[in-house]
Protein backbone atom coordinates (compact mmCIF):
# COMPACT_ATOMS: atom_id res chain seq x y z
CA UNK A 1 0.00 0.00 0.00
CA UNK A 2 1.15 3.73 -1.30
CA UNK A 3 0.51 5.48 1.86
CA UNK A 4 0.58 10.01 1.06
CA UNK A 5 -0.58 12.85 2.34
CA UNK A 6 -4.10 13.86 2.19
CA UNK A 7 -5.28 10.31 1.50
CA UNK A 8 -8.74 9.01 2.79
CA UNK A 9 -8.26 7.74 5.75
CA UNK A 10 -10.80 4.49 4.70
CA UNK A 11 -7.96 3.48 3.14
CA UNK A 12 -5.57 2.64 5.78
CA UNK A 13 -6.84 -0.57 6.77
CA UNK A 14 -5.73 -1.77 10.35
CA UNK A 15 -4.14 1.00 11.62
CA UNK A 16 -5.04 2.13 16.04
CA UNK A 17 -6.04 5.64 15.53
CA UNK A 18 -5.86 7.30 18.98
CA UNK A 19 -6.36 10.50 20.64
CA UNK A 20 -5.65 12.17 23.63
CA UNK A 21 -7.12 10.71 27.25
CA UNK A 22 -7.63 15.05 27.93
CA UNK A 23 -9.63 14.91 24.73
CA UNK A 24 -12.91 17.02 25.00
CA UNK A 25 -16.11 14.91 25.04
CA UNK A 26 -17.62 17.07 21.69
CA UNK A 27 -15.35 15.21 19.72
CA UNK A 28 -13.24 18.55 18.34
CA UNK A 29 -9.56 16.83 18.13
CA UNK A 30 -6.80 15.02 16.43
CA UNK A 31 -6.23 11.05 16.41
CA UNK A 32 -2.85 9.89 15.48
CA UNK A 33 -1.87 6.10 14.03
CA UNK A 34 1.41 4.47 13.43
CA UNK A 35 1.91 4.08 9.96
CA UNK A 36 3.99 1.15 8.37
CA UNK A 37 7.68 2.31 8.23
CA UNK A 38 6.91 4.41 11.36
CA UNK A 39 5.17 7.50 9.72
CA UNK A 40 2.62 8.73 11.91
CA UNK A 41 -0.96 9.33 10.24
CA UNK A 42 -2.96 12.45 11.87
CA UNK A 43 -6.78 12.68 11.15
CA UNK A 44 -9.76 15.20 12.09
CA UNK A 45 -12.07 13.02 14.62
CA UNK A 46 -15.26 14.71 13.13
CA UNK A 47 -14.33 13.03 9.67
CA UNK A 48 -12.77 9.98 10.25
CA UNK A 49 -12.75 8.93 6.88
CA UNK A 50 -11.17 12.21 5.39
CA UNK A 51 -7.77 13.02 4.34
CA UNK A 52 -4.43 12.19 6.80
CA UNK A 53 -1.58 14.37 7.08
CA UNK A 54 1.50 11.67 7.09
CA UNK A 55 4.17 12.77 9.06
CA UNK A 56 7.81 10.57 9.08
CA UNK A 57 9.03 9.74 12.40
CA UNK A 58 11.81 13.35 12.64
CA UNK A 59 8.89 15.61 11.57
CA UNK A 60 6.99 14.40 15.27
CA UNK A 61 9.58 14.53 16.84
CA UNK A 62 10.52 17.75 15.67
CA UNK A 63 7.56 18.80 16.30
CA UNK A 64 7.20 17.41 20.08
CA UNK A 65 10.05 18.71 21.03
CA UNK A 66 9.16 22.03 19.26
CA UNK A 67 6.23 22.30 21.64
CA UNK A 68 7.56 21.24 24.96
CA UNK A 69 10.00 23.99 24.17
CA UNK A 70 6.74 26.50 23.90
CA UNK A 71 8.13 27.60 20.25
CA UNK A 72 4.03 27.76 19.08
CA UNK A 73 2.25 28.95 23.04
CA UNK A 74 1.97 32.16 21.29
CA UNK A 75 -0.89 29.87 18.48
CA UNK A 76 -3.01 29.63 21.41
Amino acid sequence: MEISNGMPATELAGVRWRKSARSNPSGNCVELAELPGGAVGMRNSRHPGGPVLVYSPGEMADFIARTKRGDFDDLA
